[in-house]
């Protein structure tokens, strides 16, 4: 592979780079998906709540850490599928069960009556201030021992590691045409070889 990325025009360091940021990265992932941090907040203060019911109220609640460009209005149930990138008749139905659980609750618009959004309950609030509370002490906790620093360098780079799909964008396909075509005429040779 590193040959073909070389003829390509990446350089081996860059190549080496790559791929251990991806082993790292895909080793995070299989971690984040287990929500290992979330579960235990969940499960050590006896809420029965489920990962995707919490998911929901953090988006209502809206905490400007994670959404500050989408914190302005009101939230509508459109606003939490936005939030959460998930099909918002999914968003919907975990709507609806968090506010039989007394999670949440439903209101008219103060800006357009019509329009039904989507609030926390004392109750709801109370799960989500908690859960954040544990998990912001366990973070800054393993945080502390890093220097300043550390942290001044570790934090924008994650930021804009965090974005580099949005940097590519939707260009990727066209920057590499060239390349993608030559790697898919490969396989489907080798494909075809057997």
């Amino acid at each position: 592979m590193k040959d073909v990325l070389e003829g390509f025009g990446l350089n081996r360091d860059t190549m080496d780079h790559a791929l251990e940021l991806d082993a790292i990265l895909q080793a995070w992932r299989r971690r984040v998906q287990k929500r290992e941090l979330g579960q235990m907040a969940l499960r050590e203060l006896g809420v029965p709540v489920d990962l995707p019911k919490l998911d929901v109220m953090i988006a209502i609640w809206a905490p400007s850490n994670e959404f500050s460009e989408d914190r302005e209005g009101e939230t509508m149930v459109a606003t939490i599928a936005a939030r959460l990138g998930i099909d918002p008749s999914r968003a919907s139905r975990l709507v609806t069960e968090l506010i039989a659980e007394g999670y949440a609750e439903r209101a008219v618009s103060q800006q357009d009556a019509r329009r039904t959004i989507v609030t926390l309950t004392g109750k709801g609030r109370a799960v989500v201030t908690a859960v954040r509370t544990i998990k912001f002490l366990i973070l800054g906790s393993f945080l502390s021992d890093w220097s300043e620093e550390e942290l001044a360098t570790l934090t924008p780079l994650l930021h804009r590691l965090s974005h580099w799909q949005d940097e590519i964008g939707s260009h990727a396909s066209d920057r590499y045409a060239r390349e993608v075509a030559t790697l898919r005429e490969e396989l489907a040779r080798q494909l075809a070889e057997g």
